[in-house]
């Protein structure tokens, strides 16, 4: 009989201190609603008030033996849910499925968003503002693996590829890659679906792998066993009118958990 783990689901319904009403609607029973009054103060000021609720339920999440499972609009409560990990003595290998490579710092940034920066701040990189709040220790690079990003800015680039992070652009080439004796943090955005399968993104890009493909994936990295945390990126609730995003993101997700 397959053991089966239980999980905590942790919704953040913000996208970065935005609240959305839609994403807040995804709630269901037994879940976790982080919903914080953020102070006031600049943008990364109040994202932090939203990743420091995040950090602590994850800690106890993982010391209960269970998967914590952060669902959110963005990708910097990322940040969170690694600082709580972290307070549970996890140091985790980190797979970062993604369109984009989130590695930009101010230095390399075509535009500015916050957003496209937080797997840079995890490692030490760029802005340090967010991971300081949460007393997140960067991960070294040897410890990410970034698939597949394959939409990434001009500097983006070339920081990728001077760090020491994987760079896999094929996420099939998991499989090839020994996980064994690695707590995984699986981090999913939900833009790495190809467009033909959920088309409400907010920053489209174009190709990527099928939902079919990433199945297969999915359910390779659940029969690890080695998964000690979840965390999505959502689609674009504004844009998902026949829920055809939200419904093959969920299915993913649920794959990944192994249900």
């Amino acid at each position: 009989m397959r053991h089966v783990v239980k999980t905590q689901f942790i919704l953040t319904p913000f996208i970065l201190d935005r609240f959305s009403p839609d994403l807040e609607n995804l709630a269901d029973t037994g879940w976790i609603l982080n919903k914080p009054p953020l102070p006031k103060g600049d943008v990364q000021t109040r994202m932090s008030a939203i990743h420091k609720e995040i950090a602590s339920p994850v800690a106890e999440t993982r010391n209960a033996g269970m998967i914590p499972v952060s669902i959110a609009g963005d990708c910097c409560p990322t940040i969170g849910v690694t600082a709580g990990l972290q307070r549970a003595g996890v140091n985790p290998l980190l797979i970062w499925f993604d369109a984009h490579g989130d590695f930009n710092t101010w230095d390399t940034t075509p535009s500015g968003f916050l957003g496209g920066m937080p797997l840079a701040m995890t490692v030490g990189l760029g802005e340090q503002k967010m991971p300081q709040a949460v007393g997140l220790r960067s991960l070294p690079q040897e410890n990410i693996i970034l698939t597949d990003a394959r939409d990434l800015d001009p500097g983006e680039k070339a920081l990728v590829r001077g760090s020491k992070i994987r760079h896999l652009r094929d996420p099939k080439e998991l499989v090839e890659i020994p996980l064994a004796g690695h707590e995984i943090y699986v981090h999913f955005d939900t833009d790495v679906i190809n467009p033909l399968d959920a088309p409400a993104m907010s920053y489209l890009a174009k190709g990527g792998p099928r939902a079919s493909e990433l199945e297969e994936i999915f359910r390779y990295l659940a029969q690890t066993g080695q998964i000690a945390a979840v965390s999505m990126a959502t689609w674009n609730p504004d844009s998902d009118k026949d829920r055809r995003s939200r419904d093959t993101s969920l299915t993913l997700l649920s794959i990944l958990l192994g249900k």
